[in-house]
């Protein structure tokens, strides 16, 4: 709530205008400048642009991430922290939940909260990470000169990092393990899943539990060629998986569908000259992580990666304006005052 009015206030503060009901549908590049598609009040509309820059969150490059295990069963039995889970409809029933981060403990706190039976939350890992593996915002050093960092470092970490996995806050812990119908599983993969009736059977390394409803706290996916608005050209844009080949032991095909971004966190064509409009294209959300180093568009990235997006825009367009900008620069405008202003004082 605080967070929300602090927005407000800014917006407010800065004169911010913001449409609301107004969806991106498609970008189509034309020469110069691009026509936004976009759906205003349910409305198709048709506006243009020279410059743009996504800061749509999480899911803003991919969406989702469902694992296949229950992308399988049918929908009633199963959501992702993304959507709208009705949690009072788990009340007095026994819940899974799958991941250990944050979302995936929010979600398991708001379950026991809402009544449910039982909330068992299955993680892969051996150890709930305890420790923020990524510790660059840590110290300036490391913050403002990650994105020059060769490629094969800035793979190691963004590697380094999907190994140990994210790190839930301690309150998120806390406020689940608070309820001793809370279960963690430490080391269980799903292996199995069905629909039996209307629970879910499933198999965790030698045992079988049944549950009720299933929860997916498993992050999102990035993917812009998933990305319907990036649909007239995705397939040119460049991703890590095109411009770098990592060690065998250090292959990760996640992170290989991450964009390999410009340093104005702009998008680069994946064979030159193919596209050379997706420069005009920057990137405000976590697609960024393996380029940069942070989940891109978070409060923590907003001091380095604002200004150079911001710098690169206002010197591109003035660069391609310079013609108009050097006629207001040179060109004839009224005098401050006349000469007659100091005339009597002149020396004669």
């Amino acid at each position: 709530m605080t967070w929300a009015e602090y927005l407000g206030w800014y917006r407010q503060f800065l004169g911010i205008q913001v449409r609301y009901r107004t969806k991106l549908v498609r970008i189509e590049p034309a020469a110069g400048f691009f026509r936004l598609h976009l759906e205003v009040n349910g409305v198709p509309q048709v506006e243009t642009t020279r410059k743009i820059i996504f800061a749509n969150g999480v899911a803003g490059t991919g969406g989702p991430y469902v694992p296949p295990i229950l992308a399988d069963l049918p929908r009633t039995l199963y959501a992702h922290t993304a959507d709208a889970i009705d949690f009072e409809a788990l009340r007095g029933k026994t819940v899974a939940v799958l991941g250990a981060a944050a979302s995936a403990f929010d979600a398991a706190g708001v379950a026991l909260e809402s009544g449910a039976q039982a909330v068992h939350l299955f993680a892969r890992r051996s150890a709930i990470a305890s420790l923020p593996v990524i510790r660059i915002r840590e110290y300036p050093g490391a913050y403002c000169n990650y994105p020059q960092l060769p490629d094969a470092a800035r793979w190691f970490q963004a590697w380094r990092f999907r190994q140990a996995g994210s790190t839930p806050s301690r309150n998120a812990i806390e406020r689940a393990i608070a309820f001793p119908n809370f279960h963690i599983h430490l080391s269980a993969p799903w292996k199995s899943a069905r629909e039996m009736g209307d629970r879910i059977v499933t198999q965790v390394n030698d045992d079988v539990f049944e549950f009720d409803f299933a929860i997916a706290g498993t992050g999102y996916f990035v993917d812009p060629t998933k990305r319907p608005e990036l649909a007239d050209f995705a397939q040119h844009i460049a991703l890590w998986r095109d411009r770098y080949e990592p060690p065998e032991d250090l292959r990760d095909d996640y992170l290989g569908t991450h964009p390999y971004f410009g340093s104005a966190r702009e998008y680069l064509e994946k064979v030159p000259g193919t596209a050379p409009y997706l420069k005009d294209i920057h990137v405000f959300n976590p697609a960024g992580f393996v380029s940069f180093g942070l989940p891109i568009g978070d409060i923590f990235s907003i001091r380095r990666d604002i200004p150079a997006i911001v710098s690169c825009i206002s010197h591109d367009l003035f660069k391609e304006d310079w013609a108009h900008h050097e006629a207001r620069i040179t060109g004839d405008i009224a005098p401050d005052f006349e000469n007659s202003l100091y005339a009597a004082a002149v020396w004669k």
